[in-house]
């Protein structure tokens, strides 16, 4: 576990990270399984995450990074990630002023390229990582971008912080992947476009997530093997077994007869 140093080469996945404080992170969960279940879940989130980018380090020249924020919990990631992840506060006035920060220090660092990822696609394949970084490897500025299915992306990969790719951009909306597109054609950057995959931040996305951990239903567009994401395994079927979660994800449909 250490701070950030320059790797000289190779592509950094930095995880957009936020600490697990009770009412910060994945606030949209909390109705589901309260604001300390969701903190809960985002620590198993960022866990697997972070298992994940080190099993895609294994196939190609990749380094690990917690871009992470608030200011001043390095001591949380520190006693939550494993050897190997590197750490990097990355606190700014908006969203897009956070990824370009991120991107621009790494870069600034000497790494070859930046992957900036999300910190709620727990089974997100292996595969994508690797195949990004390789991707961006190859010569001529390009970017790589993984759409998401709510209309935003779980990976944006680049070779230079374009800074245009984040202005103009409407966070947190079904537009955000379209409008990172348009920014790229504007600048003339070629994108190669990655598999659709899920975010787990609402009801509708830890649906998705139970049905791929505990009931072994593969996301539907999903060409290569999800990552086993053991930790929220765990998690999700502890929840399962003590709350009524399994009811409010998936509630029976109760029919009765008039004798």
């Amino acid at each position: 576990m250490s701070m950030m140093h320059s790797s000289g080469q190779g592509c950094a996945i930095a995880v957009m990270a936020k600490a697990s404080i009770a009412g910060l992170a994945k606030t949209r969960l909390a109705p589901l399984v309260t604001a300390q279940g969701a903190a809960a879940l985002n620590t198993c989130f960022l866990r697997d995450i972070a298992d994940n980018i080190i099993a895609a380090s294994g196939l190609a020249d990749i380094t690990g990074v917690m871009a992470f924020a608030p200011a001043g919990t390095d001591a949380f990631f520190r006693s939550t990630m494993p050897d190997g992840i590197e750490l990097l506060e990355t606190v700014a006035p908006t969203f897009g002023d956070c990824l370009y920060l991120a991107a621009s220090r790494l870069i600034e660092a000497g790494h070859a390229a930046v992957c900036l990822l999300n910190s709620d696609s727990p089974t997100l394949p292996t595969a994508y990582l690797v195949t990004a970084a390789t991707l961006l490897a190859a010569p001529g500025d390009r970017a790589v971008l993984g759409p998401s299915v709510d209309g935003g992306y779980y990976l944006l990969g680049l070779k230079a912080p374009h800074r245009r790719l984040f202005e103009d951009i409407d966070w947190s909306t079904e537009r955000v992947a379209q409008q990172t597109l348009e920014r790229a054609a504007e600048i003339g950057l070629p994108v190669h476009i990655l598999p659709t995959w899920y975010d787990v931040d609402d009801a509708d996305g830890l649906r998705l997530l139970a049905q791929e951990v505990l009931q072994a239903q593969p996301f539907r567009t999903s060409g290569k093997q999800s990552t086993a994401a053991s930790f929220s395994r765990q998690e999700l079927a502890r929840l399962f077994a003590e709350t009524d979660l399994d009811a409010r994800l998936f509630p029976r449909i109760v029919t009765s007869r008039v004798a």
